[in-house]
């Protein structure tokens, strides 16, 4: 554990240790994630009197009550911490007071009583119908070359685009993965979650064009992995991020990360008529609310055209 030890005070490695493994073991958690509450919970133990009568002085967990929680927040929203930013410590402080509580470390668990400030509404970065066409049809002029790397690169950008998953699922994905009869790509998604996300016959015609190309960059160490680098290994998330910048400038659109091609598949879907439950769905979000934000996209771009083009706007 290397983040959150350096927060810590000398004592609370142990806890925090203990804490690592159930976030990693139980929840499923990511090594971002884990990394994150990790952070979060040993900020908040260093807010806490050390034990007094302990051979090594750790954190009284005992003096972590409401009132101890609350004035961790308060102390976090002076100094002007987003919203978003205080939800979320929220979050991790109710996660890892539940998790005492059940390890016999609180006798009650006071996060039961603890509310959250309501995040800001964040409006993501989205592309345009025409814009993200013209991103496409820019990857797929590019990839008129044969280069094999062109030709990865569209396939990746259309299948983000068709699909809406994260880039981490989408560098996660093997050969044996890809359905091109049914159009369906299975991606591991947070949480060790398996889900399976059809796409179009834009992306089905790209993938089947690199696929063709695949075997110029594969070497004999190479991983089963549909999309590889230059030198044969799974292509990673930077390398992805990358293209996208590099192929948005190269088309004159938005400047955007892959996750705002996610962004832009989600807001498509609801605007194309589909349902906020079967985006949900293409999404893995956990929660519907999550995938709620995309309606407030919607209704944004919906309440600018009407205010550009109606004569009583």
């Amino acid at each position: 554990m290397t983040g959150p030890q350096a927060q810590a005070r000398p004592g609370d490695e142990e806890v925090l240790h203990a804490y690592a493994g159930y976030l990693e073991a139980q929840r499923g958690m990511s090594p971002h994630s884990v990394r994150a509450y990790l952070a979060d919970a040993a900020q908040l133990l260093t807010t806490l009197p050390l034990q007094a009568a302990a051979a090594v002085p750790t954190s009284d967990l005992s003096a972590l009550d409401l009132s101890a929680l609350r004035a961790w927040l308060a102390d976090q929203s002076r100094r002007r911490m987003a919203r978003s930013t205080l939800a979320r410590r929220s979050a991790a402080a109710r996660a890892f007071t539940a998790w005492a509580h059940r390890t016999g470390r609180l006798p009650s668990d006071p996060g039961l009583r603890l509310l959250s400030p309501r995040p800001d509404v964040v409006v993501p970065t989205v592309l345009a119908v025409g814009e993200a066409a013209t991103l496409l049809d820019l990857a797929r002029t590019r990839a008129d070359d044969a280069d094999p790397a062109h030709l990865r690169d569209w396939a990746a950008l259309e299948l983000l685009y068709a699909t809406g998953v994260r880039v981490s699922e989408l560098v996660g994905v093997d050969l044996q993965d890809v359905d091109l009869d049914q159009r369906l790509v299975k991606v591991l998604g947070k949480g060790d979650k398996e889900r399976l996300v059809p796409f179009g016959v834009p992306a089905a015609r790209a993938i089947q064009a690199w696929l063709g190309a695949r075997p110029a960059l594969a070497t004999p160490r190479s991983p089963e992995a549909l999309f590889l680098g230059v030198r044969g290994g799974r292509l990673d998330v930077r390398q992805v991020r990358d293209v996208v910048h590099q192929l948005t400038a190269l088309a004159g659109v938005r400047d955007l990360a892959p996750h705002g091609l996610r962004h832009s598949a989600a807001t498509h879907l609801l605007e194309g008529g589909s349902d906020l439950r079967s985006v949900q769905e293409v999404l893995g979000h956990a929660s519907l609310a999550t995938t709620q934000r995309y309606t407030h996209i919607s209704s944004e771009r919906l309440r600018a055209a009407f205010t550009q083009a109606h004569p009583r706007a």
